[in-house]
């Protein structure tokens, strides 16, 4: 009789859309638990129910409001193995985490300036030189470059930080780039990666602000960076968007372990998760290196639709090895076969650690920004550090009614097309996605870029017109 299987659990929350499902697993044998934390005070029956479930292994990303309680949810559950691990999903929280990350590990980044003291930020970007770009570090959700944003004088800066408040204030060098690459990762192996260009005369590569986007020639040394990347944050699944500067060289822009996939690809690393905790009764995934040069090639209309997709093992005899055999040239101008680059990118087992390397007594440090807007920043630095930003509480519920929600989504996209939109995700999830994590919404079913952009837009009309109407209530 072999092995037992371990028990796995799908971990959800309300209000985020949600990443697996049973499906992404299809041929486990066992019973798939899932596990709902449901906010503000539900950790201790959250823990209940996993240990009362007997689950081994949980899976599934958490949002970065969530990200400290369930670091401490994890030190309660010691004998389960969270799917990405705590340590690997650190760079999810922010952009500073990011960086943090970049720094310890030598991973080429634009230059960046970290501020907990707003004095010594806006001394800085009184002094500094032009452009620079500020970002809102806290979170994920940079759809469309909605919180990043290019300045050109200190007035532009000053105004930007007043109004959107940002805290830390995080600014980095303005790099001119060629274009930025998407690579995403499983078991450190690259498995798709596109180029986002922006339109002449701009500078933002998302495809909601004009940008294009394709498959083809991925440079081996973005790979190799990726794979770098992957393999620092010991991530089971990975994405890194990487900026092709117009001097030649590679930095990181983002990464993280959430990022929006194809259902495809979540099928992949469903497959490859379960070779990984099955030690080998389950086949490893084969996928092969530049596959997306061909997938993406379809209409991505009916790439979303498409499931399961495998590959043939290359042999030499093998008729259908005709892509396998095509060549690829280096940034040092070597040739390569594509099946020899293959071997040159495993899938791996991630092992899991049993140690924490960002541990929140060391890298949390969002009580400093309490009051940065409010009141003058304190003086000086506790321990020598430098750097903060402010966490919403994960505790926080959404302050709007059902009502409100749908007169702002009928508004918008018309009452048709929101009835459509709801029979798939309920109004309260939307808002929530619309305010963390809104590329997420490219999963439904009639939601693409352009729109999801007319929908953030319409999001902080939506919202500032509700404070103005507040003001006014209190006031009379």
């Amino acid at each position: 009789m072999g092995k037992r299987l371990p028990k796995i659990g799908l971990l959800y929350m309300d209000y985020v859309l949600r990443f697996f499902d049973r499906s992404n697993f299809r041929g486990w044998p066992d019973k798939i638990e899932s596990v709902v934390y449901h906010w503000k005070g539900d950790e201790e029956r959250f823990i209940r129910e996993v240990k009362r479930k007997k689950i081994d292994v949980l899976i599934g990303n958490i949002p970065a409001t969530a990200y400290e309680t369930f670091r401490r949810i994890a030190r309660e559950l010691p004998h389960v193995r969270f799917i990405p691990s705590l340590d690997s999903q650190f760079a999810n929280k922010s952009k500073e985490n990011v960086t943090r990350f970049c720094w310890k590990y030598n991973i080429p980044v634009p230059k960046t300036y970290i501020f907990y003291d707003r004095e010594e930020g806006m001394e800085f970007l009184r002094k500094t030189s032009y452009p620079k770009i500020i970002k809102r570090s806290y979170g994920p959700s940079n759809y469309g470059g909605y919180y990043v944003h290019k300045v050109d004088s200190f007035q532009e800066a000053e105004e930007l930080l007043t109004s959107r408040r940002y805290c830390p204030i995080y600014v980095q060098d303005f790099v001119p780039m060629e274009a930025d690459i998407r690579v995403m990762l499983i078991g450190h192996k690259p498995v798709c990666a596109f180029w986002r260009r922006p339109p002449e005369g701009h500078w933002l590569t998302n495809t909601s602000q004009g940008g294009s986007m394709d498959y083809m020639d991925v440079p081996k040394g973005v790979l190799d960076l990726a794979v770098k990347v992957s393999k620092a944050a010991n991530a089971e699944y990975w994405a890194c968007d990487i900026a092709v500067g117009k001097d030649g060289e590679y930095r990181i822009l983002e990464c993280a372990t959430a990022f929006a996939a194809f259902p495809y690809i979540r099928d992949w690393i469903g497959q490859y998760l379960m070779w990984l905790l099955s030690e080998g009764r389950f086949p490893k995934p084969n996928i092969p290196i530049y596959n997306w040069e061909e997938l993406g090639k379809i209409d991505s209309s009916l790439l979303r639709t498409m499931r399961y997709i495998t590959f043939g093992r290359y042999t030499p005899s093998y008729d259908g090895a005709i892509f396998l055999h095509r060549q690829k040239v280096d940034e040092e101008g070597a040739v390569h076969k594509i099946w020899e680059l293959d071997e040159q990118y495993p899938m791996e087992a991630v092992k899991e650690r049993d140690f924490e390397e960002w541990p929140s007594e060391e890298w949390d440090f969002s009580h400093r920004c309490r009051g940065f807007w409010a009141q003058p920043a304190p003086q000086g630095t506790e321990g020598g550090e430098e750097h903060t930003f402010e966490e919403p509480s994960e505790e926080e519920e959404l302050p709007y009614t059902e009502e409100e929600l749908w007169q702002f989504l009928a508004g918008v996209l018309g009452e048709k097309r929101a009835k459509k939109i709801t029979k798939q995700i309920d109004l309260f999830n939307i808002a929530y996605n619309l305010e963390h994590q809104p590329e997420a919404l490219l999963e439904i079913k009639g939601i693409k870029e352009k729109r999801l952009q007319k929908l953030l837009e319409g999001w902080e009309t939506f919202k500032r017109n509700r404070e103005k109407k507040g003001e006014i209530e209190t006031s009379v």
